[in-house]
């Protein structure tokens, strides 16, 4: 079994833009800007804002931290997004979810500028994506295909099952996977939580793409021999025996999985690390599109 390791993939991801960002600086331009937004303190997204920073300051791009307590009234938060906006120094915004419930996550997703939205989360991205144009792809689903590029996994012609319909990572993956791309071309099903007879499905797929958020769901009698199994769940699970009370369990039983997988992700270890990639892509690509250049 091929362990698709998120380490190895999004290392050579950081090297290749490490280089770039070197680039832009000995041509006597400022490096990338990404400007990240933080509400209250959940421990979840203390961590993944701080994966963030320390990728940006290890390739060489400015970062911005801007934290509000979670008592933070919605149109404060929508004026300081707008004054991102208007900063020309800012390329790429993200604000990390969820957010406080007197916020609307839709309203701030909508504030962003499409320009630079590089979690991928507005609308006009999203109907770039679906109509198969240039677009920023939501973080967790272009780092997927990043982690098949870098493993060099086939995808044409396969039938792929993704397990969850999120519009952050299952319907996204789903177009992705259908789409007219080098590592797309598959036949999708997407699969959720009103699925009938979801086993017989994960059973016939090629490759399966689970993001349901079930710790350790897809079982090893749920899939065929050889198939390409990408885990996106990420839950803690308490365990007094370990060192800090709980482990990270993917939504894939990996021991069992692993048995009959041709390729398979780790959690923690995988996709999680593919995701800060991703936006880091994401965010060179808004700096070069305002020079009309964009890498691949």
């Amino acid at each position: 079994m091929l362990l698709l390791d998120g380490k190895v993939a999004s290392q050579a991801v950081k090297k290749e833009l490490m280089i770039a960002t070197g680039e832009l600086i000995d041509q006597g331009k400022r490096p990338p800007h990404l400007a990240a937004v933080l509400v209250g303190n959940n421990g979840a997204s203390e961590t993944y804002v701080a994966g963030k920073v320390k990728f940006c300051a290890e390739i060489g791009y400015q970062s911005t931290l801007v934290r509000y307590a979670d008592t933070i009234e919605e149109k404060e938060l929508l004026d300081k997004i707008a004054e991102l906006n208007k900063d020309d120094t800012v390329d790429g915004i993200l604000v990390q979810l969820p957010l406080p419930k007197q916020i609307s996550e839709a309203k701030v997703i909508d504030s962003i500028s499409p320009d630079k939205d590089v979690d991928g989360f507005h609308p006009v991205s999203v109907g770039r994506l679906v109509q198969g144009l240039d677009t920023f792809i939501p973080a967790t689903p272009f780092g997927i295909l990043l982690m098949l590029e870098h493993f060099n996994l086939e995808t044409k012609g396969k039938h792929a099952v993704v397990i969850g319909r999120s519009n952050i990572v299952g319907r996204p993956m789903s177009i992705l996977l259908s789409s007219h791309i080098k590592y797309g071309n598959c036949t999708v099903t997407l699969c959720h939580s009103h699925t009938k007879n979801l086993a017989e499905l994960t059973q016939q797929a090629d490759i399966v793409v689970a993001a349901l958020g079930r710790p350790e769901f897809v079982k090893a009698n749920m899939i065929k021999e050889g198939a390409i199994i990408i885990d996106v769940g990420i839950t803690r699970v308490d365990d007094i025996s370990a060192p800090k009370g709980y482990r990270i369990k993917g939504d894939i039983d990996f021991k069992s999985v692993s048995e009959k997988a041709s390729a398979l992700t780790p959690v923690p270890g995988g996709v999680g690390l593919m995701t800060i990639a991703g936006l880091m892509k994401n965010t060179m690509n808004a700096y070069l599109r305002r020079q009309e250049q964009v890498i691949d």
